[in-house]
């Protein structure tokens, strides 16, 4: 339970960050304060478990190298195609992979949890296009909504959208798992 805790405050803390930011200053303030703690977050993590969580510290290096970016270029444009350039990255590696039939999700989730072959090949093929689903409407999402219209849209729409996608894998995550005594049979 602790971990799922923990896990939940990974994905709103930095998302937090971001809204407050922005509601008390602007975009570029919001974007360093979800970087600053997204950064916490994983080094509590790399604390707590003893190592480092691939994903997640490629995704906070690719937000600060942005958010950098765009503060010193004064171009929130860069802070807002972040996501559409990290979802459209995920989007082609993970369906790529899918396509020859590679598992490409248990590259960074394979430590988290044991799964099939099969599951995790059709979890990379669902979070792929999920992925790409969020690299549309992201585009759509910068062009058509100032600064605060974005942030209130990351926030408020994909975050749900999300963890409402995340929960929808659970039951066929659950059905993959390899029995502790390593039985590998689908059921």
């Amino acid at each position: 339970m602790k971990m799922r805790l923990v896990s939940m405050a990974g994905e709103i803390l930095p998302l937090a960050g971001l809204f407050i930011g922005n509601a008390l200053a602007d975009i570029f303030v919001g974007a360093f304060a979800a970087v600053l703690l997204a950064v916490g977050v994983v080094l509590y993590n790399r604390f707590l478990e003893k190592r480092w969580a691939n994903f997640a510290v490629f995704s906070v290096v690719v937000s600060a190298v942005f958010a950098f970016t765009a503060l010193v270029t004064e171009d929130s444009l860069f802070i807002k195609i972040q996501p559409t350039l990290f979802n459209a990255m995920f989007s082609t590696m993970l369906l790529g992979g899918w396509l020859r039939g590679k598992a490409v999700m248990k590259l960074f989730f394979g430590a988290q949890f044991s799964l099939r072959e099969d599951t995790w090949r059709l979890l990379s093929l669902r979070w792929g296009l999920f992925f790409l689903s969020l690299v549309i409407a992201n585009e759509f999402a910068w062009r058509m909504l100032d600064d605060d219209g974005w942030v209130t849209f990351k926030v408020m729409f994909v975050a749900p959208a999300t963890g409402l996608f995340m929960l929808a894998q659970l039951p066929a995550t659950l059905r993959g798992q390899i029995e502790p005594n390593g039985d590998n049979k689908r059921k």
